[in-house]
């Protein structure tokens, strides 16, 4: 199938860009770098009276580091961001979770925004920024806010963006001396989306957990000063929390069982890292 006919609008600023959804509202789709926007409009599972490009917006294509953040600008790719030289001592957590998305085709296209702007509630970048406590920056032609991850991701491919917002960037924490990181996913085939994706901080006794692939939004829960038996308890408990359900790729059970045996292994690898 191919999608109904659109207007392609390459705007040359963020600022034209904010104008044009303006004017075109919940009818326009942002195209960054298309790589989960285009299969659906060829499935025509969502249409589009406008698709307003910004992969060439030169403004929005930057990483930098701005006060304690790491701040990625929307045109940058998940290739370029995976090939920043400091990112695996500014932001490990993205270091190593970035491999894990989609394949080296795939990241060359796609954008670190793009993804968290989807919200699949398999994707790994949504997860590590709400994992970090991050945040995202939309612009408008009202103004501009910054949205933190609990309160932008909303639910299944669903967030807090209105029609008229454009997502200028991403901000990641910087990691903190002491601290220690640790990623790792369950799929079919490496790149796939995940059937589970784990994220967990440490410092010191400090333990933060994120969960994709199971609720229908990334899921965080801090284990401070637990361990052994306790530790145990608190990841069973918040396992059924998430809930989850049933899917041609996996059974809630199994999800469940997958947050129970690597979320402990996945926290002491970070605490690991951490000394």
């Amino acid at each position: 199938m191919k999608p109904r006919p659109f207007a392609y609008c390459r705007p040359e600023t963020a600022a034209e860009a904010a104008v044009l959804l303006a004017e075109y509202g919940d009818e326009a789709r942002i195209l960054a770098g298309g790589q989960s926007l285009l299969p659906m409009l060829n499935f025509r599972l969502v249409d589009a009276a406008a698709l307003i490009d910004i992969s060439r917006i030169e403004e929005l294509s930057y990483i930098r580091e701005t006060g304690d953040r790491l701040e990625i600008g929307a045109a940058v790719t998940q290739a370029q961001l995976l090939a920043y030289p400091d990112l695996a001592k500014a932001v490990p957590l993205l270091a190593k979770g970035l491999p894990f998305v989609g394949h080296v085709q795939t990241r060359n296209r796609g954008t670190v925004c793009g993804s968290l702007a989807h919200a699949d509630p398999s994707s790994e970048l949504p997860l590590v920024l709400a994992t970090l406590g991050g945040e995202v920056v939309l612009r408008s032609a009202r103004g501009e806010r910054v949205v933190g991850a609990a309160e932008f991701q909303l639910g299944l491919l669903t967030t807090a963006r209105e029609p008229d917002e454009l997502i200028v960037a991403a901000r990641f924490p910087l990691q903190s001396p002491g601290t220690g990181s640790a990623f790792t996913e369950v799929a079919r085939r490496h790149g796939d989306f995940a059937i589970v994706s784990l994220a967990a901080v440490a410092a010191g006794a400090a333990l933060r957990l994120g969960v994709g692939g199971v609720a229908d939004h990334p899921a965080v829960a801090a284990f401070d000063g637990l361990a052994g038996a306790d530790l145990d308890a608190a990841l069973n408990a918040f396992v059924w929390e998430l809930g989850g359900s049933d899917d041609l790729h996996a059974s809630a059970h199994y999800r469940r069982d997958l947050v129970r045996r690597l979320g402990r292994r996945v926290l002491e690898e970070a605490q690991a890292c951490s000394a």
